[in-house]
């Protein structure tokens, strides 16, 4: 257990177990000091601690392992919402060798250690200045900082993410407070998730065309082409940690689940995710919910290192707007089934064998001290590494497994071409996310799996294509495109991402191989989503049509909003307003 604290206490700070009872045996102070005031996110990475912070990202390090800082460097810097819940967050470790981050609506941008914006691997600035994106945002980068990813954006609190062993990512976020908003998100990589109007900035509850009826739908912009749907909408909330639980100490319901706390209805809950279509649902599960005492507040959830979850209470009667008004107390629960000890699993790192193992475990500080012990022990690390792959029956391993021989050994093309022949579609999504993250040939991949039966395996695909060029991505586009169905928002939101830049090329081929069916749900799914140069007019058709219902209007109208300025446009605005 790690704790990074200035306020002082004479009984010193909890930092370790040494007889497994459940009480502190002894503390330390791994650091102390103002650059660490209001820290909103710790990750323990071996002898490396992240810390979120005011306008800055530090990384401790602990050279010479006695549990203290000995010197600290800045990962990143400027980052906005210094004092407010709305700004950065905490770091995880991802199953590619990756960090992940967010922050919320008040970070507004990124800087390096230098002071400068940083600049993304799409080539864009991260600043929230619509170009393109805005208010909260999601992130990738390497260990070091580099190669910054933007993933999501246009969010508003966005407190903490989680990362599976497949590469989902997970997240919650809060709503303008007493809206019924709280929503939970897998972010869909280089998605807008809606808090804002995307093109003009506008609040949510500015009139528009096509308004959502209901202000929790209202809230995130839902009827406008280029919105990444919700997973669920939870109400009223405050959430704060997250974590996706892979151990196998609690039931089976549980296993590969979101483990979520909302500190604002005093719960932590799981989130039990089936797929649905291209994207996900999910149903709730209480987990710890204050019933006997509503100060409870759950502010972060972790997986322990022998699968039991430790959940921290800051314990105070309100929440948020810096009205805490307990100001001594704060908790930590284990949870776990009745029966049976707290023993923290002894793994041997020296050896690839026992590093191996170590890649199994729950605790994400454990997976990464194996994850850097198997990397520095050449062909006896894949050998062993190679193995947990070959062993049928926890696809969750055999993905932590593929992206280490992928990422580290050196064996991308092999493990990619194996991954995608699998029979579970999340491995053949991580072939394509592995193929992607490797720089392999992405290209010849899509093309492969762009009629594969499962939607989620053709999501990723359309995704995949985001990065590639018009000629020759327009015909895998179109491929995919021509297998939506009309319903799975989702998926179409996807085709938009994998189409974005290059609108024109793959609209062209899909609308080549259409034939006659533009006016079926799925052709004006399409248009409606579309942003190129002939899409003004086809949606001047659609809303013409005498198959497209009076009250499905303002639908197709809204699109227009979306869409740039020119003849085009303007062309098809006039013939809507000489319509008889």
């Amino acid at each position: 257990m790690s704790w990074l604290n200035r306020t002082h206490r004479k009984v010193g700070r909890p930092d370790k177990r040494a007889d497994g009872d459940g009480r502190a045996d002894r503390h330390t102070v791994f650091h102390q000091g103002r650059d660490i005031d209001s820290v909103h996110g710790i990750c323990v990475l071996g002898r490396r601690v992240i810390a979120s912070a005011g306008d800055k990202v530090l990384v401790f390090h602990d050279d010479d392992g006695d549990l203290a800082s000995d010197r600290t460097e800045v990962l990143f810097s400027g980052i906005g919402g210094v004092q407010h819940d709305h700004g950065i967050h905490s770091f995880v470790f991802g199953p590619d060798g990756r960090l992940y981050f967010n922050f919320g609506n008040e970070g507004r941008q990124l800087k390096d250690r230098e002071g400068r914006l940083v600049v993304d691997v799409a080539g864009n600035e991260v600043s929230a200045a619509r170009k393109p994106y805005q208010e909260g945002m999601v992130f990738r980068c390497r260990l070091d900082g580099s190669e910054v990813e933007t993933l999501g954006w246009n969010f508003r609190n966005n407190w903490e993410l989680a990362v599976d062993s497949f590469g989902t990512i997970w997240q919650s976020d809060n709503d303008d407070d007493g809206n019924q908003g709280t929503r939970i998100n897998y972010v869909m990589e280089f998605g807008n998730y809606g808090y804002k109007d995307e093109h003009t900035g506008a609040a949510w509850g500015q009139p528009r065309t096509n308004i959502e009826a209901e202000i929790p739908r209202r809230h995130w912009h839902l009827n406008d082409p280029g919105v990444v749907p919700n997973l669920l909408q939870t109400g009223q909330g405050s959430p704060t940690g997250i974590c996706v639980y892979e151990g196998a100490l609690f039931p089976d319901r549980y296993r590969g689940q979101v483990i979520h706390c909302d500190a604002g209805p005093s719960v932590c809950r799981a989130y039990v995710t089936r797929r649905d279509g291209a994207g996900y649902a999910a149903e709730i599960v209480d987990v710890l919910r204050g019933v006997r005492d509503n100060w409870y507040r759950p502010s972060d959830v972790v997986v322990a290192p022998d699968g039991s979850l430790f959940v921290g209470d800051w314990y105070d009667p309100g929440v948020g707007g810096h009205n805490q008004q307990e100001v001594d107390k704060g908790r930590i629960f284990r949870v776990a089934p009745p029966g049976g000890r707290y023993v923290s699993p002894r793994h041997d790192f020296s050896t690839a064998a026992g590093a191996a193992a170590a890649l199994a475990s729950p605790n994400p500080a454990t997976w990464f001290m194996a994850w850097e012990a198997l990397g520095g022990q050449g062909p006896a690390a894949v050998t062993e590494v190679m193995r947990l792959w070959n062993t049928k029956g926890d696809d969750r391993l055999r993905a932590r497994a593929a992206w280490f021989l992928g990422s580290v050994a050196g064996q991308a093309d092999t493990i990619v071409d194996l991954a995608a022949g699998e029979t579970n579609p999340d491995l053949r999504i991580v072939a394509l996310r592995l193929a992607r993250a490797q720089k392999l040939d992405v290209l010849r991949l899509v093309r492969r799996l762009a009629e594969d039966p499962d939607a989620g395996v053709r999501r990723e695909c359309a995704i995949a294509l985001r990065g590639i060029a018009p000629p020759d991505a327009a015909e895998p586009w179109a491929t995919l495109a021509l297998q939506h169905d009309g319903q799975d928002r989702w998926y179409l939101e996807a085709l938009g991402i994998g189409a974005a830049g290059k609108w024109d090329a793959c609209l062209d081929a899909y609308l080549a191989r259409l034939g006659d069916k533009l006016m079926t749900d799925a052709g004006k799914d399409v248009v409606w989503r579309s942003r190129g140069t002939k899409t003004p007019g086809l949606l001047a058709r659609i809303i013409k049509d005498a198959s497209t219902p009076e009250a499905a209007k303002p639908k197709y109208m809204r699109s227009f909003d979306f869409l740039a300025k020119g003849p085009e446009k303007d062309a098809a605005l006039q013939e809507l307003i000489t319509l008889d």
